[in-house]
């Protein structure tokens, strides 16, 4: 059998005046989820454990099938891993954000700036490895270094830096003061000192320079968040029994990947926005199974973007092209791969967390799920794959584990 996931980040979200009371998911044209969930078990799952972060890290391990109250430590140690950074176990790994800030009213001060964009306009990863360069060179030392990752996300390895430091994500203070959320805790003043450094080197830097030019949101401080330390996660085919793969285009489902054993897929085009190569994941996907792979995991960050940045009609037309040129073309090579060798297929599709227009960020609220497998398929009673009507079958799921356990068998 074989086995694939499709998960669209932030795809869950709540009802949106801008669409007659509808979610992105009930309002989008999507005509093959549609279809399929008529014949798939569907209901809701619960993919963050209580009282732990509503974050993309702990909801994809869920949905990989671990629990992350055992096996997570942190978001920013699995995107070091897919960067092929070396830790040490007493290393402490922080996401270092490049942010664009504007200056709050009367005050010239760093503390008194807003947050105006998390992603820096999705800075390019050429434009912002440049910069990531200049900070290693000017503010690293013997314990602490900056390293590049993609676009807007990059790393930060401190050794045996503090674990217990506070800090607020950067897309949740969108447009806000920054005053209220700089880090608090053990280690805070020497990260402020730093960020505040950032500022001085980059907002003059020949990047920025071009950027401003060009009316592009410039990089204009670090923002640090996410600690965590060295993760160690079971080894999925030892632990599952099936050879399987990631294919993403943010560095931490591909660490989630290599921290399981899992083979990491990098699609060309593949972004983390509205322009990614949808079809060319879908034929990714398609490829890995007839080269023997008994599961993949498809993962796709626009929709979540898009929630983060309010774009009411991008989050919708996300989730149309996930239906179109990456569910259809890939349950049209399964469908047919079953009729000519009679092999059996199974597809769960499901968010890892919802991301409303609404507030902008991640909740912990259950998501809706649909789980169909070719060889046993259900009579669900719903018509369309969305939130109000996944709820209404009264299938709940308490962890993703528990639900991932049901879709591999």
């Amino acid at each position: 059998m074989k086995y694939l996931i499709l998960l669209g980040d932030g795809m869950a979200d709540l009802p949106i005046p801008e669409l007659s009371m509808q979610t992105p998911l009930k309002s989008a044209d999507k005509p093959n989820m549609d279809r399929l969930v008529g014949d798939s078990v569907c209901g809701m799952v619960k993919t963050i454990p209580d009282g732990m972060e509503p974050g993309s890290g702990p909801a994809n391990m869920s949905v990989m099938g671990y629990d992350p109250n055992v096996f997570y430590t942190g978001r920013s140690p699995l995107e070091a891993l897919s960067l092929g950074l070396d830790m040490a176990p007493t290393d402490m790994v922080f996401r270092c954000n490049l942010v664009s800030l504007s200056q709050g009213a009367g005050s010239e001060e760093y503390e008194g700036m807003k947050m105006l964009d998390y992603s820096s306009g999705e800075i390019s990863t050429e434009e912002s490895t440049e910069l990531i360069r200049s900070l290693e060179k000017e503010l690293s030392s013997a314990d602490l270094h900056f390293y590049p990752g993609r676009s807007y996300r990059h790393c930060t390895i401190w050794q045996n830096g503090p674990g217990t430091t506070v800090f607020t994500p950067p897309h949740d203070i969108t447009g806000r003061n920054i005053r209220e959320y700089m880090p608090s805790g053990e280690g805070s003043d020497r990260i402020i000192r730093l960020m505040k450094a950032s500022y001085e080197i980059l907002k003059d830097h020949p990047v920025n320079v071009r950027r401003r030019e060009k009316g592009l949101n410039t990089a204009d401080s670090i923002w640090l968040w996410g600690q965590g330390t060295k993760p160690t996660m079971a080894d999925f085919e030892a632990t599952y029994g099936r050879k399987g793969a990631v294919i993403s285009a943010v560095d931490l489902i591909f660490g989630l990947g290599r921290c399981a054993g899992l083979e990491v897929i990098e699609v060309p085009g593949a972004t983390g926005t509205l322009d990614t190569n949808f079809e060319g994941k879908g034929l990714a996907a398609i490829d890995a199974f007839k080269r023997g792979l008994d599961y993949v995991y498809v993962h796709v960050e626009a929709p979540d973007e898009c929630g983060h940045h309010g774009d009411v009609h991008g989050k919708v037309y996300s989730i149309e092209q996930i239906d179109r040129k990456i569910l259809a073309p890939i349950f049209e090579y399964l469908e047919s791969n079953r009729l000519q060798t009679g092999e059996h297929f199974r597809i769960m599709i499901l968010p890892d967390h919802p991301t409303p227009i609404s507030t902008r960020t991640h909740s912990e609220q259950p998501v809706p799920f649909m789980l169909y497998d070719s060889s046993d398929l259900q009579d669900s009673g719903v018509e369309c794959y969305c939130e109000d009507e996944a709820a209404t079958t009264g299938i709940r799921y308490s962890s993703g584990p528990d639900l991932f356990r049901r879709f591999i068998g």
